[in-house]
């Protein structure tokens, strides 16, 4: 099946991240973990600026359930990178994040996919609703999709 890329219209919120070095592999583009490094930071990134994570001490945090990343273009080392991000799903304590990785000025992405998370207490690790707070910003970014 012939996945269609997305364009940077389809995302709400961007992150400019260099690509370093280290991130190509023997093969000379950058290897997939580092997709979902880049995932992982555009949506902590967005929490944190946002001061809606308090990753040291705050009383609710979001597990990652899932993610999936499709590889569409190669991206290399000295590229740099603009990571998209929209909530395509906002459910009682989940929240499902689409990503895009869009090399150098190019409109449509060379990678793109999702992320969810299950927004838990931090002791018990039982699920939470998103508080309100939370979601009036995760809104800011909803699309449908």
């Amino acid at each position: 099946m012939r996945v269609i890329p997305k364009n940077r219209t389809d995302f709400r919120y961007f992150l400019p991240i260099t690509t370093r070095w280290m991130d190509n592999d023997v093969y000379g583009h950058v290897n997939n973990v580092v997709y979902y490094s880049w995932f992982d930071t555009v949506v902590n990134q967005f929490l944190v600026v946002n001061g809606e994570l308090d990753f040291q001490a705050g009383a609710t945090i979001g597990l990652v359930i899932d993610t999936q990343c499709t590889y569409l273009d190669s991206v290399a080392f000295p590229d740099t990178i603009v990571a998209g991000l929209a909530v395509s799903k906002l459910g009682n304590s989940s929240v499902r994040y689409e990503a895009g990785i869009f090399k150098n000025e190019e409109q449509t992405a060379s990678a793109q996919g999702q992320f969810t998370h299950v927004y838990v207490h931090r002791q018990t690790r039982r699920p939470v609703p998103i508080h309100d707070t939370l979601r009036a910003l995760l809104q800011t970014i909803l699309v449908n999709q």
